[in-house]
């Protein structure tokens, strides 16, 4: 069976009348009318009842016509993939970073991958883990970052596995401890990311198993007024080792302890098989920048 002809025959049942399928097909309309019938014949069924004023499926055409559509959009999605591969050298990425993160090693990255590739462009997005993670979700991101939760749905690798300390003042009270446990902050000041940021919600559950509820006087998504507010001795927040120990030297990091309170990082992207090639390039590309990181 010719898979053209096939064409023809949706064709065919598309504009409900040979002449006019023969037009949009620029053949013939008895050239189309014998492929209809070698069609017929290969299969051993009529496939159209034919009338004077228009022809409509028989029933062994109705299963053809299901069989056809798929077979037509699988050859479609083919040509498409295809051209994707031809043409992988350009394409858009869109990446989501969380504040937290420290840019460089993704800076690099993408440097990188557009000198392997220098017709792809780029977009980078800060914000919370919970809006990338929507918005990866939603198809809006191609990829991105966030601290590993455990209602994650995307795909993902985790790259970092860290724990909070508490950040305070050199200033401040605590700043001589050498450890500190969570209980010990029921009298504290919180300075803490938006909602829009996961870490909130670690901290925030941390302190109620703790037995108390933290006191926020101060909310941001920039991790450098953060930083100067609690340089200022404002109040205290927990962050990751990995964001906490680039900070000045006004500022002191205590471990946190019986518990440790754990903070991970994940790079997620959709399950999606639609997904460009020049995205699942770019994924596979860090996934293994990311394992020569974690290794070494």
């Amino acid at each position: 069976m010719d898979i053209k002809h096939l064409q023809y025959f949706l064709e065919v049942i598309k504009t409900e009348n040979f002449t006019q399928a023969a037009e949009n097909l620029y053949i013939t309309q008895p050239a189309l009318s014998r492929i209809v019938k070698t069609l017929e014949s290969d299969l051993g069924v009529a496939l159209f009842h034919r009338s004077r004023k228009k022809i409509t499926l028989t029933d062994a055409g109705k299963v053809l016509h299901k069989h056809a559509t798929k077979i037509a959009d699988q050859i479609t999605e083919m040509e498409q993939e295809i051209d994707q591969i031809r043409t992988l050298k350009t394409g858009h990425v869109r990446i989501g970073l969380p504040t937290v993160v420290n840019s460089f090693f993704f800076s690099q990255l993408i440097t990188d991958f557009h000198q392997r590739y220098p017709g792809v462009t780029f977009h980078l997005e800060e914000n919370g883990s919970k809006i990338i993670e929507d918005k990866v979700l939603d198809g809006k991101l191609n990829c991105g970052v966030v601290v590993l939760n455990d209602h994650l749905t995307a795909d993902y690798y985790t790259f970092v596995e860290d724990n909070l300390n508490l950040v305070v003042s050199n200033q401040h009270a605590l700043a001589n401890q050498k450890q500190i446990q969570v209980q010990d902050l029921k009298d504290e000041s919180f300075i803490m990311f938006n909602q829009d940021f996961e870490s909130r919600n670690i901290i925030i559950q941390a302190c109620k198993k703790a037995g108390f509820e933290p006191k926020i006087v101060s909310e941001t998504s920039q991790i450098d007024f953060l930083e100067e507010m609690v340089a200022t001795n404002l109040g205290v927040t927990l962050l990751p080792d990995s964001t906490s120990q680039t900070f000045s030297k006004n500022i002191i990091r205590i471990p946190i302890v019986n518990p440790t309170i754990p903070w991970n990082l994940a790079f997620i992207w959709k399950k999606d098989p639609h997904l460009s090639q020049i995205n699942k390039q770019f994924i596979a590309f860090t996934k293994e920048k990311l394992m020569q990181q974690k290794e070494n």
